[in-house]
Order: structure tokens, then C-alpha cells, then sequence
């Protein structure tokens, strides 16, 4: 799933918040078409009802709660990383 910048949103070209839901938000009759072993993902935060429903996105097949977690992790490695590579570029 993408996240939905709902504070972006003003005078965007968008349907309502419950049209946007009903032609693209996941639900759970929705993701019962995808294979039995997908895994529901998301960048967070979730703007439940509009992208996501809450039974997905609690589901047993959402990672959302890991995948949120270890970007955090993720990206402070990546960050020391290229801070390492920039303290040993030539002045």
C-alpha cells in the first residue's frame, strides 16, 4: 500500500475520502484475491478507512508493524553509512 498525504490533499483531484476507499483502499474482500501467502505492507502512518481497512491492517497477514519498525532501523544505518563515507573523502 501507499500512503495517502491527506495534508496534501486541498484541491487535489480526488473522489471523497469513502469514494477513494471504495474504488482503492484494500479490504479484506479484496485481498482474499490475492495469493493465501501475500503480505500486507505500508509505509505508515495508516489512514484507516481510506487506504487500508483496520481488519487488514491488523491481519495476520499485515507486516506493517515490522516493516515500520525496521525502516527506522534501516535508515539510521544508512545514514551512518554515508556519514562514514563522507569523513574519509579527500578535502
Amino acid at each position: 500500500m501507499l500512503r495517502l498525504q491527506k495534508e496534501r490533499m486541498s484541491g487535489a483531484l480526488l473522489p471523497s475520502e469513502s469514494e477513494y476507499f471504495s474504488n482503492f483502499g484494500l479490504t479484506p474482500e479484496k485481498l482474499a484475491i490475492a495469493k493465501p501467502d501475500a503480505i500486507v505492507m505500508h509505509p505508515g502512518p495508516i489512514n484507516r478507512g481510506v487506504e487500508i481497512a483496520s481488519e487488514v491492517a491488523d491481519g495476520p497477514q499485515s507486516v506493517i508493524l515490522q516493516q515500520v519498525s525496521n525502516g527506522i532501523a534501516i535508515r539510521m544505518a544508512i545514514m551512518s553509512l554515508i556519514m562514514q563515507t563522507s569523513d574519509r573523502q579527500p578535502s
